[in-house]
């Protein structure tokens, strides 16, 4: 078709009929399905095509899998790295990376002091612990702070979503305390793949992309005053470190993994086997004004 056709066309079907628009949710839906014409007028896509595509992100929506098509397409970490334009331009240095939520937080993890065991015992795994200090930009701690921690078990699912394990297993909300410290033990999360056969697994395949991810650990770091943290870290050695689907992996999220057999360090840390060590340091940078919220609303899954 010609463009001034398709603009035709458009102005008559995008004119308001009824009462006042308004005018964001307008302006920003006209400009999709203006660019939807262009793509199925430059792509010549058939009828049967199209009807396709709305059947498959109607049986996304029945797998709740958007989520998932949101990071595997690149769009979680384009926000965030927009939010870290924003805080840029405002002037905000400093800070811990951050990187994509995902869509398997569940809210409401058990409150714990300082430390806190993430896992119930019931898996066999590498044993982890995990600790370190919140702090501000200028190196100071931040006591009170909240550290929630969420992770997938060894065969890589997540509690809630995998009804065979415990509720809130491998996931705590730690408070740090007078000086700003977390420690945690858990089970060394494993990586894994988006369903098999599912939506994102069906589009991915015809993008010729994979839809694994690396073991990683997911935290949001919160204090009154600062910006909330959403980020992960990536477990070292991971085989798909470097090639996450959901593009998470970021420099300054992949801290050394020790891994330490000497008896006593195995036996101060209370345990009576080997076990891996990871220190990583949060650093929140502080609120500012008339930037984008850091607290994205968005529907998440919450215990009964």
């Amino acid at each position: 078709m010609e463009k001034a056709a398709i603009d035709a066309l458009l102005k008559e079907m995008q004119a308001p009929t009824r009462g006042e628009p308004t005018p964001r949710v307008k302006a920003i839906v006209d400009r999709i399905v203006r660019d939807l014409f262009y793509v199925i007028d430059e792509y010549d896509v058939e009828p049967s095509e199209f009807w396709s595509a709305v059947n498959y992100l109607t049986q996304a929506g029945r797998n709740d899998e958007y989520g998932l098509i949101a990071a595997g397409l690149g769009f979680e970490r384009f926000l965030d790295v927009r939010l870290d334009a924003a805080e840029e331009a405002a002037g905000l240095t400093g800070g811990t990376p951050r990187t994509i939520e995902g869509p398997l937080y569940v809210a409401g993890a058990p409150l714990c002091k300082g430390e806190a065991r993430l896992d119930d015992g019931s898996e066999e795994g590498e044993i982890l612990i995990m600790h370190g200090q919140v702090r501000d930009t200028d190196g100071r701690p931040v006591a009170g702070a909240h550290v929630e921690v969420w992770h997938a078990n060894t065969r890589g699912n997540y509690s809630f979503f995998d009804k065979s394990q415990s509720p809130f297993n491998l996931r705590r909300t730690i408070e740090t305390d007078a000086d700003g410290r977390y420690r945690f033990r858990t089970t060394m999360p494993s990586g894994y793949a988006v369903p098999p056969e599912g939506s994102t697994d069906t589009l991915l395949k015809q993008l010729g992309r994979h839809g694994h991810r690396p073991a990683h650990i997911h935290f949001f770091v919160s204090a009154p005053g600062f910006r909330k943290l959403t980020t992960q870290i990536n477990i070292d050695g991971d085989p798909y470190l470097h090639d996450d689907f959901a593009f998470a992996t970021r420099d300054g999220l992949i801290p050394a993994v020790e891994r330490n057999q000497d008896p006593d360090a195995i036996a101060e840390a209370g345990l009576n086997a080997p076990f891996a060590r990871i220190a990583f340091d949060f650093e929140l940078r502080s609120e500012a004004l008339a930037l984008p919220s850091a607290e994205v609303q968005r529907p998440r899954a919450e215990a009964a």
